[in-house]
Order: C-alpha cells, then structure tokens, then sequence
C-alpha cells in the first residue's frame, strides 16, 4: 500500500531509501519505519464548488434576416476570422439583402466590449460570435 505524503522538502532517509521525491511531494510505503516516524497530511480539494448558474431565456429569433444587420464578431480565437469571412462571403453571395458586418472584439470572449454591444444595438443588429472549440 502506498501513501501520498505532502510537505515542503523531501526528506533526506527517503532519498537515501530510493524512494521517489519531486517538488515537495514523497511516495512513501506504508510498510516502512521511516512511514511510521512521520505524520500524514490531509489533502482537502481546493477547487471548491461553483455558484448557481442563472438560467436565462435566449434572445427571440427573428423571423427573417433579410433588411437586418448581422455582425460577425471575432474573439481572436485561432482560425475563428478566417471561418467568419467565409460566412460573410457566403451571405453576400446567397443572402444579398442581409448585410454583415465583421468585427473583432476588444479582449477575450468573456470581457465585455461595451462599445461593440452599443453599436450592434444602435442598428437593431443580430450578432454570430465566433468563440471556438
């Protein structure tokens, strides 16, 4: 049987044993005298649990695109722009009277980028955000 010993240096008779040591954490046989002379540590899981999530309603869809303003909004995630230009170019082409608009967000996804949001409101706009994965 083994055991997960934490502390903060590596004892040296567990080295000298042959045991495994590495950044401060020692696996040590339960068996032996050196097991025995030293306390156990309790490991508590720090991640914790999460709030609540809020459940809101998506936004109503509209019952057609055609007259409206779709931005193409792009979080700089890898390839995520060159997907949005291929969606722009295919709605130019098919959906003539739907008009796109690419833009790329200030920051990461999950920053808020209240200028972008003032203006696609300003416009009555719908938005397709390009996040990945």
């Amino acid at each position: 049987m083994w055991l997960i010993k934490l502390a903060h240096r590596v004892p040296a008779r567990a080295m000298q044993a042959g045991r495994l040591g590495c950044l401060g954490i020692a696996l040590v046989c339960a068996s032996t005298a050196v097991a025995a002379q030293e306390p156990l540590s309790t490991v508590l899981n720090p991640t914790g649990n999460a709030p609540p999530i809020e459940r809101k309603a998506m936004a109503p869809r509209p019952a057609t695109l055609e007259g409206k303003t779709v931005y193409l909004v792009d979080v700089t995630f890898d390839g995520g722009d060159l997907f949005l230009k291929e969606m722009q170019k295919w709605m130019t082409a098919n959906m003539p009277k739907v008009k796109t608009v690419f833009r790329v967000k200030k920051g990461a996804y999950f920053s808020d980028d209240p200028d972008l949001w003032k203006e696609i409101k300003a416009v009555d706009g719908l938005m397709v955000m390009a996040i990945g994965h």
